[in-house]
């Protein structure tokens, strides 16, 4: 079964008026060109935590949160995000372009309750490229230059939960630790999808992280998860040439140019084992002239795009019974505006339905109407770390936590 830790949480320790190290998530979509931010969700919604642990506690808050990769076109400075937390926290965001130099440690000494200070891109520190296990992260010259003007670390980045790097597991083992208020509120949406008995639970699983999503369907079966897994995407197209449909030339070159045909042997021993996969009966493609229209199995004579209408008819119903709904992955290719429908009928279902949504982040999460949203849906910042917990693994920011309330709670 899915286990999730008792992870200790800000009612867990005393952070009024004292110096914490929060990390945060703001890697957000740049401009390859102009190195503009494209999309500032993430920034807004921890804006909003932000904010609730300043009025709450009134610490000295120091910011931490990386963006995009040396050497990739989205690694970028912070001071456009400092400027964008400023605007919605609707208070001075402090930045440093440091992050474990001199003037890094002097601001941060400097700085009061009340305050906040955004340092620089975590990743300009190249220890925080290296994943290594919690003891040995604590170890690093990153964790023992600024833990000591710390009193407590706050993790409150949910979304990079699956990184075994300093800033997210080494300082756990040096300072009393807590997750900050969206990465309980994540924790607390998992405990409600995975540690209820309610049933149907279904699982609408697309996107094009095929391998990935055949490892969450195993864990889903091995531990009798799920009722239902609708799949969508190319996850669907696996499943349907695993079951021997033939979805045309044009969709089999798509599918052996992004390397799936070796992993249909793999999706039909799941089906084989009794897995409870649904697969779409009819697509949207794409023709040879660019128009898109519908088709059955059996007639597909261009790229497919979407589910089409009568699997979303289908599906649909099946979510609108649902007690417990996990989604993750688009059922199209969303760059068409076209091929958005299904995505967006499914999502339809969803707020209509009197179950429990969790939305995995990513793609999907950018087509979710933040109008519908109430205290049943939860749209996470998570993608390939809720993956990754959904496929059975063990996220090194919760272990590094349990070991630091271990080491500082008891």
């Amino acid at each position: 079964m899915f286990k999730i830790p008792r992870i200790p949480t800000l009612r867990d320790v005393d952070v009024s008026g004292k110096r914490i190290f929060m990390r945060i998530d703001i890697n957000v979509p740049v401009d390859p060109e102009t190195r503009e931010i494209l999309d500032d969700r993430r920034i807004r919604v921890h804006a909003k935590t932000v904010k609730e642990v300043l009025d709450k506690y009134n610490p000295a808050i120091v910011l931490g949160s990386h963006q995009g990769r040396p050497g990739e076109p989205d690694f970028i400075t912070l001071e456009k995000h400092a400027e964008r937390l400023s605007k919605y926290l609707g208070v001075e965001v402090k930045f440093i372009d440091d992050v474990i130099g001199p003037a890094a440690r002097e601001a941060i000494r400097n700085l009061k309750p009340g305050e906040v200070l955004l340092l620089d891109n975590l990743r300009l520190v190249s220890e925080e490229i290296i994943e290594a296990t919690p003891e040995k992260q604590s170890y690093t010259i990153f964790v023992r230059r600024l833990a000591p003007l710390f009193d407590a670390y706050i993790n409150d980045a949910f979304a990079t939960a699956h990184r075994s790097q300093p800033s997210i597991v080494g300082f756990p083992l040096v300072l009393p630790s807590a997750a900050g208020p969206l990465f309980e509120k994540e924790i607390n949406a998992l405990r409600r999808a995975f540690e209820s008995f309610e049933s149907p639970r279904i699982f609408v699983l697309g996107g094009t992280k095929v391998r990935d999503m055949l490892r969450v369907i195993e864990n889903l079966v091995a531990n009798k998860m799920a009722d239902r897994i609708l799949t969508t995407g190319l996850v669907a197209q696996t499943f349907l040439l695993a079951k021997g449909i033939n979805l045309g030339v044009e969709n089999m070159r798509f599918l052996e140019e992004k390397g799936i045909l070796p992993l249909i042997p793999r999706a039909r021993h799941i089906l084989l084992s009794g897995a409870p996969i649904e697969t779409p009966i009819d697509f949207k493609v794409k023709t040879k002239e660019n128009e898109i229209v519908s088709r059955g199995l059996g007639e597909l004579d261009g790229l497919i795009v979407d589910i089409g209408e009568n699997t979303t008819k289908m599906y649909s119903e099946f979510i609108k019974e649902a007690k417990i709904i996990v989604m993750r992955g688009p059922a199209g290719i969303i760059e068409y505006k076209e091929a958005r429908r299904g995505t967006l009928n499914l999502l339809e279902a969803a707020y209509e339905s009197k179950g429990f949504i969790l939305i995995g982040g990513g793609h999907l999460a950018s087509l979710v109407d933040e109008s519908r949203i109430n205290e049943k849906i939860h749209v996470s910042t998570g993608g390939n770390a809720l993956l990754l917990f959904l496929s059975g693994e063990v996220l090194p920011a919760f272990k590094a936590l349990e070991l630091s309330a271990e080491m500082f709670l008891r």
